[in-house]
């Protein structure tokens, strides 16, 4: 089988951030990097969904909204899938670090989170969702477009 295009990332060097993942015509799969791959620090599963939850939420009633197509975790639970149409990479991490800021700072009740609206309900953690947001804010105030690529991750083909 083909290798996919995310395989060819080296994951022992793999930093913090937001990394265009790749680009299947006009749509845009962006890679949330919120921890460092195989370090041993991964996000509980309770408050990665409320992640998902609160970040597809925030994005999709943002002033981006049209132009967001999905908001997901990654099963390695290292960060997020965020998939975007006709936005800008100024625009996309405008639009990732308003959600980060809406999340760390939310309270009440986690939108989508009751029985009949979600197939696992009663794994939620609004604040290590809170916590997470948190510490990934520091990464995320400090990038710009320009750090959104993956080039110096590239495997070297053996």
């Amino acid at each position: 089988m083909t290798r996919i295009p995310s395989f060819s990332i080296d994951h022992t060097k793999l930093k913090r951030g937001v990394y265009l993942s790749r680009q299947d015509d006009d749509v845009k799969t962006w890679d949330v990097r919120m921890k460092e791959p195989n370090h041993g620090d991964y996000i509980s599963t309770g408050a990665i969904h409320t992640i998902e939850h609160l970040f597809a939420t925030y994005a999709r009633n943002s002033k981006y909204r049209d132009g967001i197509i999905y908001v997901g975790p990654m099963g390695c639970r290292t960060g997020m899938y965020f998939l975007t149409r006709g936005l800008t990479d100024a625009e996309v991490l405008d639009c990732i670090r308003e959600s980060y800021r809406f999340m760390a700072q939310f309270t009440g009740e986690i939108p989508g989170a009751k029985e009949a609206e979600c197939g696992n309900y009663k794994d939620h953690d609004l604040e290590g969702c809170r916590e997470e947001a948190g510490k990934y804010l520091e990464v995320l105030e400090k990038l710009t477009p320009e750090d959104m690529h993956y080039t110096y991750y590239l495997k070297e083909e053996q």
